[in-house]
């Protein structure tokens, strides 16, 4: 992605060295203090120069192949198409899930700059656009969890933001969200979703899945049993 027109890294005021590393690579690099995802995201859009976005995570890479063929496209889309969709690889423990739903895994990361806006949720935020969605065919690679302590490092801070968005869209604590909802949550991606096809590492990872499910909701019911408000991130 050397040949970009424009490289923009939007930091959240790293201490590593994201810095060191994104200007190797030529980036244009923006500090914006980090709220959200989607608020993040929202205020480094309209920070582009250029009419279209390739928009990756700190933990993703775009293939060779997906920078060729998002080239191609934005070259000839349509006036009307406003977006494209690209499959993503989660990457877990060093290999691609391929199952459990986990594959191709949509994601809208090539859009209109001046059309894209991403909703206003804590935590698993989608890019909505008022036009067209077009679907590309190579894959954005995401390397979502090298080892299972970096997942459950994750596991306290998202389910933290899903507990958020629960309070903030007014859901309550229910008993059987904690009860059946993992349980119903593993069974699906495990045997509908085929999971079991990816060996141990698709059991151990629908197994965090429902994990994440029962601590989200059992976080949920913490708050309202300590009244708690929702506390400043760090």
């Amino acid at each position: 992605m050397r040949d970009a027109a424009e490289i923009l890294a939007i930091d959240s005021y790293s201490t590593d060295r994201t810095l060191e590393i994104c200007k190797e690579y030529g980036c244009r690099i923006l500090q914006h203090e980090y709220v959200n995802s989607a608020t993040q995201k929202n205020w480094g859009a309209p920070q582009c120069s250029h009419e279209w976005i390739l928009q990756i995570d700190s933990d993703e890479v775009a293939s060779p192949e997906l920078w060729r063929e998002a080239q191609a496209v934005v070259a000839n889309a349509a006036p009307d198409t406003h977006a494209f969709r690209v499959p993503r690889r989660n990457h877990f423990v060093g290999r691609w899930l391929r199952h459990g739903g986990f594959y191709p895994d949509y994601q809208i990361r090539l859009f209109r700059r001046d059309q894209g806006s991403w909703q206003t949720r804590e935590v698993h935020a989608h890019l909505h656009v008022p036009g067209t969605i077009g679907t590309l065919q190579s894959d954005l690679i995401h390397h979502d969890a090298p080892t299972i302590s970096r997942r459950i490092v994750n596991l306290d801070r998202y389910t933290r933001y899903e507990t958020d968005e629960f309070r903030k869209s007014g859901k309550r604590f229910r008993w059987h969200d904690v009860v059946f909802r993992p349980m119903a949550a593993f069974l699906y991606r495990y045997l509908y979703l085929q999971g079991f096809r990816d060996g141990w590492r698709g059991f151990v990872h629908c197994g965090y899945m429902a994990i994440y499910v029962f601590i989200s909701r059992a976080k949920l019911w913490e708050m309202e049993e300590l009244n708690l408000d929702r506390s400043p991130r760090s």
